[in-house]
């Protein structure tokens, strides 16, 4: 899974650069160009890194870096200031801010500091580890399901399949999400079986009657949801 960025920046032109450079180097990359929208999708959860510009119109970037990090912790957040000013790079930091660039940067620069935040972010670490649920216990660097004493082999789609739904097990995760957590494609509305067909093989591997689910099970008009422990 790429690493996922969201940009909160009110400057198209920097936006439009910075889009350029993340997708160059391999990142999934999001953006808002006010901080009313950046704060609601910097709360969803779903970005394994945030850039916040502190000046934005209606909500600043201190404010949303502060309700972020009273929602979730170990959420990386990196802060754009103007100028370098101290004053803004202490509250920033303050708030729970991982790291600043003042404005002018080099993008040699700024590459170098997401990859430095990413490299701590536990978002990044545990797609590594050993993911366990249930009676499932995945080795993601061995493609290596266990189950019931049994070992299953896995795609490395597979994997990021169930990680994914792991990780978001407490609600359904639809088609659209997948497509665009999993797979990578960022329009929306596309037109593909590649879910259904990637669940479906999913499924034979891992479910004693694949046409009646215990593991994975389908909430019709909502998506795909792990099923939790009986």
């Amino acid at each position: 899974m790429k690493p996922r960025i969201l940009i909160v920046e009110d400057e198209e032109s920097i936006i439009k650069g910075l889009c350029d450079v993340f997708v160059f180097n391999g990142y999934d990359v999001d953006t808002a160009l006010d901080g009313k929208t950046g704060l609601k999708k910097a709360l969803s959860g779903d970005y394994h890194l945030l850039i916040l510009d502190i000046m934005l119109p209606d909500v600043d970037g201190l404010t949303i870096c502060n309700e972020v990090r009273n929602k979730d912790r170990s959420q990386p957040i990196i802060m754009l200031t103007a100028k370098g000013d101290e004053e803004d790079i202490i509250t920033g930091l303050k708030y729970g801010a991982d790291d600043y660039i003042p404005k002018p940067f080099s993008v040699r620069e700024l590459l170098a500091r997401v990859e430095a935040v990413l490299r701590r972010s536990p978002k990044i670490i545990h797609e590594t580890e050993t993911i366990c649920f249930n009676n499932l216990v995945i080795d993601p660097q061995n493609l290596i399901l266990k189950m019931h004493g049994n070992k299953i082999e896995l795609t490395r789609r597979e994997v990021t399949i169930l990680n994914y739904l792991i990780k978001f097990n407490q609600r359904p995760v639809t088609r659209q999400e997948l497509l665009k957590e999993v797979w990578g494609y960022t329009a929306d509305g596309i037109d593909t079986r590649t879910v259904d067909i990637h669940m479906a093989k999913l499924r034979k591997k891992i479910e004693d009657d694949p046409q009646n689910p215990k593991i994975i099970v389908t909430i019709r008009g909502e998506g795909y949801k792990m099923a939790p422990k009986d």
